[in-house]
Formats: C-alpha cells, structure tokens, sequence
C-alpha cells in the first residue's frame, strides 16, 4: 500500500504512475495521441448511443484492453466502486419512472413504485457507460508517461487552464498522502471511519479539517520552494510528444468509423440490435 493509497477503493495515484513510467508493454509504446483520440471517441460513442449489446460489447473490449497491458484486473474492480456507488444513487430512482413491461411493484402505501424492463435497462445502460469511461480513462493513464501526459496538458489547455490542471494534478498527491498519513494515526489510536462518525464525530470532523490547513500551508512552501528555483508563473513543456505511426492513424480512423456505422445504422435503444 503506498502513502497516497487512503482506501482500496480508491485509486492510488502512486501505483497508477508506477505502471506509467514502466512501459512493459505494446501499448505503453503507441503514440498518447492515438490514446487520447481514443479516449475522445469512447466518450463520443456512449454518449450518442443508449444501446445495451452496443455497451456491453464496448466494455468487455476495453476491460479486454485494459487486461492485455497487464494492468491489474483485481484493483480495477475494486475502484470501481465509487462509479457504481454514483450511478445507482441517482439513476436508481429514475428507473421507477421508465414506462415499459412491468417486473415487480413495490406498494409504499400512499403510492406504488413499479421496476419495468425499460428502467432495468436504463440502469444497466448507464452502469456499463460509468465503467467504460473509467476505465479506459485509467487505461489511459496507467500507459502514457507523466512527461507526456504533462506535455499533452500544456499542449491542449490554454493559459492559464494548462496550469492550473498541472498544479492541481501535482497538488493531489500531496494532499492524498497528508490524509493516508493522518488516517493511519487515527487508526493507530483506535478510531476507524465508521466508529469515529458514530462515537467520535468532533474529532473525525477535525482530521479534515487538519488536513485543509496542513494542505494549504503545504501549498505555499512548495510556491516557495518553486519560485526558489526560478519558476515565473509559466510552467513550460518542451517534451516532444510521439506522433502516431501510420498504423495509429489507421486504427483511428477505424474506430471513427465503426463509431459513424454504429451511430447512423444500430438502433439509440433496445437490448438487441
């Protein structure tokens, strides 16, 4: 477990960059611009199409992906549960409203809520959106170097987006670990998330709070420190980043295209094609 790991639940940053710098694979070697266009056409796909087969077929692809660059499988399941945690909060109760075949009723007395196919299918749906998203965007992330990624940033973003994203992904880390730090000597002592809400609700309320004071004054020694050493207010990268290989380009304009097919061809909903 590293410093900046709080839960296995959530992700851990230090482990992600880990498998970032080590580039064992083929897909630490493609260009991160054909990994950032990919990343751009997977949010475009499920954004335009509500189709489940369309979904599930997406996911299994990426989670195949994501397994052929020997990433691990096991954590990825474990985060994903703030994503299924989001999603069922608040499609949960709009899936109670979809019109369709009726499942089961539940009679709450003043009114009955009734689950019909098209409300499972919504929240299915949506589910499968949820974890393609996150876990290409962690793909992405877990397969690209922090120089290029840092570059890719500055590149995109302009002044002064570019660093503030750069400042606030640095910044992160530090505030991860400052909190696993704090949160193992609370448990070191006997308090627990859990126990501390139920018992002790005054002094978990003030490791928070701790932790937003020590950040903020960990903030400005590391201006400090950054101006110190000839920082001016512009974070400049001048990493060349890779260009895609024909080979790039062609998968691409493949996936544009399957996306194009997908889109004008399959029908927007339906568990079927």
């Amino acid at each position: 477990m590293s410093s900046t790991m709080i839960s296995s639940h959530i992700p851990d940053l230090d482990l992600i960059t880990v498998y970032a710098q080590r580039q064992e694979t083929y897909f630490s070697r493609v260009s991160p611009w054909t990994m950032f266009a990919g990343l751009i056409l997977v949010i475009l796909l499920i954004t335009l199409t509500r189709n489940l087969l369309v979904c599930s077929a997406l996911y299994l692809l990426i989670l195949g992906i994501y397994a052929a660059a020997g990433l691990p499988v096991k954590k990825l399941f474990q985060w994903y549960t703030i994503p299924v945690i989001f999603v069922l909060s608040l499609v949960g109760i709009m899936a109670w409203s979809e019109p369709g075949t009726p499942l089961f009723s539940v009679n709450l007395g003043l009114f009955t809520l009734t689950l019909t196919d098209n409300g499972l299918i919504l929240v299915v749906t949506l589910l499968l959106k949820a974890l393609i998203s996150v876990t290409y965007s962690l793909f992405f992330l877990m397969t690209i170097r922090y120089q290029y990624f840092s570059a890719m940033i500055y590149r995109i973003f302009p002044e002064p987006l570019d660093q503030i994203f750069l400042m606030a992904y640095r910044f992160l880390f530090l505030t991860l670990s400052m909190t696993g730090s704090i949160l193992k000597a609370v448990r070191s002592r006997g308090g627990g998330i859990i126990h501390s809400i139920r018992v002790q609700g005054r002094i978990f309320a003030e490791v928070f709070a701790l932790v937003f004071i020590r950040s903020f004054d960990h903030a400005e020694r590391v201006h400090q420190a950054m101006i110190a050493r000839g920082y001016n207010g512009r974070y400049e990268a001048g990493t060349e980043i890779p260009r895609p290989g024909f080979s790039g380009y062609c998968i691409i304009g493949a996936f544009a295209g399957a996306i194009a097919t997908i889109v004008l061809l399959v029908p927007d909903t339906g568990v079927l094609l």
